[in-house]
């Protein structure tokens, strides 16, 4: 086998392990959010929910990247799984012996939400170990696709079985698909252990951490990019987390309303994922994020003026096919422009953001929406959003960083 047929068997393989994972996880998470959403129709509880979700990865990523910096990464990813796992299964079992309650899906969220904040940054980083340079926009993109393709299938899944099976029957499902996930890639994916990973450490995990922010701090497409993000990340909240609750008030609480919504957005970044894998976006990849960064800032308003519900899953479904459009070119220059031996404690430091900011946003954004309409918040905040997009092409650096 030659080395070009070699790479292609690891990443194939190695997209499937992810892609079953996240089928069962998908499962499991859709099921709790709706659950909570059709149980309590509250924006006081979807809070709580995504804030247990988001806190512990804001508190574990700096650590985690740190992992993904000096140690094996797909021993890391293993691990994360099978945490995450066996978390799941003892909800299952409690729920089987009558223990369940939505304060209990509350403590799994957050403990999910610890697994995934040891993935992620081993995930992103160990990509540009398996795929040579040239071909890390397309593999990105199809690593998208897919899992678009699982956001499409499993909305419908979850729906069908929330409506027939106890809840607890989704739990095991995602302890089986991240059992599959872990074999495969335990037995079935070479992954080259990266520099730091060879050498005698003496690792002081502060130390190491000061070392990343200090790179951070120094390089100036990462600092300018995180910057925009968490101002980002601060005005989609209300489109990322309060449309499920928008949609039950305004338009009914059907479960197929609500697995619509999610089909619509997930065909999108199919699609999206499709149209990148092709096309690899404008030739300066700060152009194409530019883009969808303005059409999710339409698309927030347009959900803001509350239209038809037929025009409302349009927008959601232009909005999807536009995210793969800034996810994609925006990974791909951290994975070239960023040291390998920084790039975990980079992609840490990216996902504290994430799950920092939006958060305390929706500390104010959830209890808000008790108070005032949703289509206020989105109008608001979708407007700003147009703003904001322009700071991407109006900055040299960064539009220096995405030329090729």
């Amino acid at each position: 086998m030659t080395q070009g047929e070699i790479w292609k068997r690891d990443i194939v393989l190695f997209l499937i392990s992810q892609i079953v994972s996240l089928l069962g996880s998908s499962l499991v998470q859709y099921a709790i959010m709706w659950y909570i959403t059709l149980q309590t129709q509250s924006g006081t509880m979807m809070t709580i929910f995504i804030i247990c979700g988001f806190l512990p990865t804001f508190f574990l990523s700096p650590f985690a990247g740190v992992w993904a910096d000096r140690y094996n990464r797909k021993k890391i990813i293993i691990f994360a799984d099978a945490f995450i796992a066996i978390a799941t299964l003892i909800l299952a079992i409690l729920y089987l012996m009558g223990y369940g309650s939505i304060w209990l899906l509350f403590v799994m969220s957050a403990i999910r939400a610890f697994g995934s904040g040891i993935h992620s940054p081993a995930i992103n980083a160990v990509l540009p170990q398996l795929v040579p340079d040239y071909m890390l926009t397309k593999i990105n993109a199809i690593n998208g696709t897919l899992q678009s393709m699982v956001f499409l299938i499993a909305p419908m899944i979850s729906a069908a079985l929330i409506e027939h099976v106890k809840i607890e029957t989704i739990f095991f499902i995602d302890v089986i698909t991240a059992a599959l996930a872990i074999f495969i890639i335990t037995f079935f994916v070479k992954v080259p252990d990266h520099a730091k990973v060879t050498e005698n450490q003496n690792i002081d995990y502060f130390s190491d951490l000061k070392e990343g922010i200090s790179y951070i701090r120094n390089h100036a497409y990462v600092k300018q990019f995180f910057l925009f993000c968490t101002v980002f990340f601060l005005l989609v909240s209300p489109l990322a987390f309060l449309t499920p609750l928008q949609v039950t008030r305004s338009y009914g609480d059907d479960v197929w309303r609500l697995s619509a919504v999610e089909i619509a957005w997930s065909v999108g970044m199919m699609l999206g994922g499709l149209l990148m894998a092709t096309w690899n976006g404008f030739k300066n990849k700060i152009y194409t994020m530019t883009l969808s960064t303005i059409v999710t800032a339409i698309g927030t308003i347009v959900l803001g003026i509350r239209p038809f519900f037929w025009i409302y899953l349009v927008s959601m479904g232009i909005m999807g096919l536009t995210m793969p459009l800034f996810n994609t070119p925006s990974t791909v220059i951290l994975q070239q422009k960023v040291d390998q031996d920084y790039l975990g404690r980079v992609f840490g430091v990216l996902n504290m953001i994430s799950s920092s900011v939006m958060p305390l946003a929706m500390l104010f954004f959830g209890p808000l929406a008790d108070v005032i309409k949703i289509e206020i918040m989105l109008l608001v905040t979708g407007i700003l959003m147009f703003f904001l997009s322009f700071f991407l092409i109006r900055s040299k650096v960064m539009l220096d960083a995405g030329k090729d």
